[in-house]
């Protein structure tokens, strides 16, 4: 059941039901700098001293470290938003700090990410930094070739594999197509502070422990980043329309999953399962998110996944403008099989 498209009104009632969210708490946000990079740099830390003991338990290790990694993205992913501190300079540094841990150009990444949030849904936009999803009518219609090139690039193994690990390590230590001269410094030092980390650490430790510990957390956390981006907007029921009939918080709220997790994952991935509050205000701390869920009963008529219903959103491929619905390459094939046995019959 959903939220029908909205009038102004009620877009104003929206924005009302918001406001007392967006404002950030320092202690609050300070609070969540410590209890995340605290146990992030003591679990990396132990990580390497369990090399002593056996790698199995390294890699056991690697998967809490991984969860404080993505944590660390999401106090970036406010900072880029402007809504972890009230001061921008500081969002700023503390986003930019952020970005060598995550291994992600802050300025880069803070304006790509803005145009998702300006064009999610809105089939007339799709963007390079989205992941890119065809109508069923295109698909069809589309040479063979590049039928094969969208079949491989919707592979799971490619989505939650290879491009997650091809964006962090190689794609984001280059300049982006949106990127300007403070988006191509930004990644120029950013890729330079991370030469510097290395170097230091691995004479420290030496390069081979460094790779043995890190490594596995780099692609649990992207591979978990990159899975929690696709679900939040690739479920059945979520929300594509085109260019002037395209509406900004129609598109939050149907366009964005209520992703709701068991309490520790969601501690670990910062309340960012209320993607469809967090798409209607980008402003809202994420530590606010729950709260605003929680006391807008109205915002809460939304598609709601869990663990188990979200893995039947894999392999949901494209975009089906009649049923308004997003459907897998089986169920795109079977439909056009009977539109032809019933046009022959």
């Amino acid at each position: 059941m959903y939220v029908s498209q909205p009038e102004a009104a009620e877009q104003l009632n929206w924005k009302n039901m918001v406001r007392p969210f967006q404002t950030s708490d320092t202690k609050r946000s300070l609070w969540q700098v410590v209890n995340t990079f605290v146990p992030f740099i003591i679990l990396w830390i132990v990580m390497y001293l369990s090399l002593q003991v056996g790698y199995w338990l390294t890699l056991l290790l690697a998967l809490p470290t991984a969860g404080m990694l993505v944590r660390i993205f999401i106090i970036q992913h406010d900072c880029g938003h402007g809504s972890f501190f009230k001061s921008r300079q500081a969002n700023d540094r503390l986003g930019v700090v952020c970005g060598m841990l995550t291994l992600t150009p802050y300025y880069q990444w803070r304006k790509s990410h803005a145009v998702h949030h300006a064009t999610a849904g809105n089939l007339a936009r799709r963007d390079v930094h989205d992941v890119y999803t065809m109508t069923v009518r295109e698909y069809n219609e589309a040479p063979l070739a590049t039928r094969v090139r969208y079949r491989l690039y919707r592979n799971p193994i490619t989505l939650f594999l290879i491009l997650p690990l091809a964006l962090f390590l190689v794609l984001y230590r280059f300049p982006g197509p949106l990127s300007r001269r403070k988006e191509r410094l930004n990644v120029l030092w950013n890729d330079l502070a991370l030469v510097i980390i290395v170097a230091l650490v691995s004479l420290v430790i030496g390069f081979r422990p460094f790779l043995l510990v890190h490594l596995p957390v780099v692609i649990i956390a992207s591979m978990v980043g990159t899975w929690l981006f696709f679900v939040q907007h690739q479920f059945e029921d979520t929300y594509w329309a085109d260019g002037e009939e395209w509406d900004y918080a129609t598109a939050a709220l149907q366009g964005s999953s209520f992703y709701r997790l068991p309490k520790v994952l969601q501690w670990f991935t910062g309340n960012i399962g209320f993607h469809h509050i967090h798409h209607l205000s980008p402003r809202i701390p994420n530590y606010r998110l729950e709260e605003c869920h929680q006391q807008n009963p109205e915002l809460q008529n939304v598609s709601t996944l869990t663990l188990g219903s979200s893995l039947r959103t894999t392999f949901l491929s494209l975009w089906d403008e009649e049923a308004k619905k997003l459907v897998s390459f089986r169920t795109a094939r079977r439909s056009a099989r009977l539109t032809r046995v019933n046009a022959v019959g």
